[in-house]
């Protein structure tokens, strides 16, 4: 009997090990929930959370084919004058999740601002993945002074539209 006591307690530091492994595994996993009016944050202000766009998703997607027809507007008509800003808004790239559209303002042949006028927002996973990627990529773009901008993590197709749209507005600023 004596060597069945000592069995009892590993299999109680077993069953406690494994008890903590498995709750901080579950508590791990866990995604804390943010609110809708939260997650949009400031990137949406201005471009009325994508909903109303100056352009149309025209034209047909596939897998293979990522961006439709989109509009564009200068400040100017022509080409702006020294030192004048041009605002230019890029193709709008169809993604997975949705339309993704940029538009970028370029003073002295620097880009000076970068807004994502149109993209994902159907669902709070999307307002939540836009939250944080979104002025990451703004920031990126601002201090790459090109489309050549990494890519965020969790925020892949918005982040491949985010750039073609970016470089489509840049085409058309620069003829």
């Amino acid at each position: 009997m004596h060597a069945l006591r000592k069995n009892r307690p590993l299999r109680r530091v077993v069953l406690a090990s494994a008890s903590t492994v498995s709750a901080v595994v579950l508590l791990l996993s866990l995604k804390p929930h943010s609110s809708p009016g939260l997650a949009l944050g400031a990137s949406a202000q201005g471009s009325g959370g994508g909903a109303s766009a100056p352009a149309a998703s025209g034209g047909s997607s596939t897998a293979g084919s990522s961006s439709a027809s989109g509009s564009s507007s200068t400040s100017g008509g022509a080409p702006a004058a020294k030192g004048a800003a041009t605002t230019v808004t890029g193709e709008t790239a169809q993604t997975r999740w949705g339309p993704v559209q940029v538009r970028v303002t370029v003073k002295d042949g620097r880009l000076t601002e970068v807004t994502a006028v149109r993209y994902p927002t159907e669902n709070p996973r999307d307002q939540e993945i836009n939250s944080y990627a979104l002025p990451q990529l703004r920031r990126e773009a601002l201090a790459a002074q090109s489309a050549r901008i990494d890519m965020v993590s969790g925020a892949t197709y918005t982040s491949t539209g985010y750039r073609q749209s970016l470089q489509s507005a840049l085409d058309r600023v620069h003829g």
